[in-house]
C-alpha cells in the first residue's frame, strides 16, 4: 500500500481531508510546533491550530511546552479505535494502516528496539491524557481514587457523561478522599448519584485507572510522594492483568459507600446518608462535615438509628446494616 492511499483510509474513519493529512505530516515530522507545521502544509498557524485541537480531542496529539505550542502525534489505538467502533469490519484494514504508519513513525523516531507496553508521561500532558482516555471509554471504567488528584479534585464532569450512555463505573476510594469534604461534595456524591458503584478502603496502594480492560492509568498515591507530576500508561499485557487483579481483589474486601436495593424507605435521606458513611471508618466530626450539620444532630440521628437496629454501637448499626441488605 502505497503512501497516497494512508488519507483515504484515515478519512473512512471520520477524519476530515485535512486532520488525516496533518496526522500522517505530524508522522512523518515527529515532535514539532504548531507554526513550523503550519508552514509545512502550508497553512496559517490559526488554521493548523484548529486542526490540532481536533487532533487533540480524538486522542491522536498531544501539546506540550510551557506556551503549548509543542506538538507530537500518539500511538493511535484509543482514538481511532473509538471511530471504529461505529463502522465495524469494513473500516479494519483503515484501522490497520493507522497503526502501521506509527510504528513506522517509531522506527524512524526511535531506531533502537522499544517497549510500548508502558508508557511515562509527566508533567502538562498528563492531565489531557488522563481526560482524552476518560473520554473514550466504552463500557468499563475501573479506578482507585485517592489524593493528590491530578486534575485538582474538581468534579468528574466526563464521568457524569458517560454514566448517562452507559459506561460501567467502579470505583474504589480512600478513606482520606472520603474525609475531604470539598472532593465529596464536588465529586463523590454527584458520581454516586448518576449511578458510580462506589466502595472505600483504609488506604490504596496506587492510584489506578482501567479503561475497558485495554488501557491502565498508575501513579503514586498521596503516602507514597509529594509531587504529583508522573504516571504510567500500561497497555494490554500481563502487567495490565495483574492491576485489573489488585482492583478486583480489593473491590471484593472493600466496603460499599451506598446503598443496595433493600434498604427501607421508612429511612429519612440523612439517616441514608449517616449509615452510607459509617461503614468508610471516617469519624464522627467528618461525617457531621460532610452531612454539614452538627454533632448534636448527628448523635440525635445516631441514637434513633441504634434504637430501630437494637444496636449500642456503631459496629453493631454497620453489621445490621450488612445483614439486612442496605449497603
Amino acid at each position: 500500500m502505497s503512501d497516497d492511499d494512508r488519507p483515504a483510509h484515515l478519512i473512512r474513519l471520520g477524519l476530515s481531508a485535512t486532520e488525516a493529512t496533518t496526522y500522517l505530516a505530524m508522522l512523518d515530522t515527529g515532535p514539532t510546533t504548531v507554526a513550523a507545521l503550519a508552514r509545512r502544509l502550508g497553512r496559517t498557524p490559526v488554521d493548523a491550530e484548529h486542526t490540532l485541537a481536533r487532533l487533540i480531542h480524538l486522542g491522536l496529539a498531544t501539546s506540550h511546552g510551557p506556551d503549548r505550542s509543542g506538538i507530537a502525534p500518539i500511538e493511535p489505538s484509543i482514538g481511532l479505535g473509538r471511530l471504529a467502533s461505529a463502522r465495524t469490519e469494513e473500516l479494519q484494514q483503515a484501522h490497520l494502516v493507522a497503526m502501521d504508519a506509527y510504528r513506522t513513525y517509531r522506527r524512524q523516531v526511535h531506531p533502537q528496539a522499544t517497549d510500548d507496553l508502558v508508557e511515562v508521561v509527566t508533567g502538562p500532558q498528563i492531565v489531557e491524557r488522563i481526560l482524552q482516555v476518560e473520554d473514550a471509554a466504552t463500557s468499563e471504567v475501573l479506578r482507585f481514587d485517592a489524593p493528590p488528584w491530578h486534575t485538582g479534585g474538581t468534579p468528574n464532569p466526563t464521568e457524569i457523561r458517560n454514566l448517562e450512555r452507559g459506561v460501567s463505573y467502579r470505583i474504589v476510594y480512600s478513606k482520606s478522599a472520603v474525609e475531604n469534604s470539598d472532593y465529596y461534595a464536588c465529586n463523590i456524591r454527584p458520581c454516586i448519584a448518576a449511578g458510580e458503584r462506589a466502595r472505600v478502603l483504609q488506604s490504596l496502594p496506587v492510584k489506578l485507572g482501567v479503561f475497558d480492560q485495554r488501557l491502565a492509568i498508575v501513579s503514586l498515591a498521596f503516602g507514597d510522594t509529594d509531587v504529583n507530576d508522573s504516571m504510567l500508561l500500561v497497555r494490554p499485557s500481563s502487567l495490565l492483568r495483574a492491576l485489573t487483579g489488585l482492583f478486583e481483589t480489593s473491590w471484593r474486601s472493600a466496603y460499599p459507600l451506598h446503598f443496595g436495593e433493600r434498604v427501607p424507605p421508612a429511612l429519612r435521606p440523612i439517616q441514608r446518608r449517616i449509615l452510607e458513611l459509617l461503614g468508610s471508618g471516617v469519624t464522627d466530626e467528618t461525617i457531621a462535615e460532610l452531612l454539614g450539620i452538627s454533632r448534636r444532630t448527628l448523635s440525635r440521628q445516631l441514637e434513633q438509628l441504634n434504637r430501630a437496629a437494637d444496636a449500642t454501637t456503631r459496629f453493631q448499626l454497620a453489621l445490621y446494616a450488612a445483614r439486612k441488605g442496605w449497603v
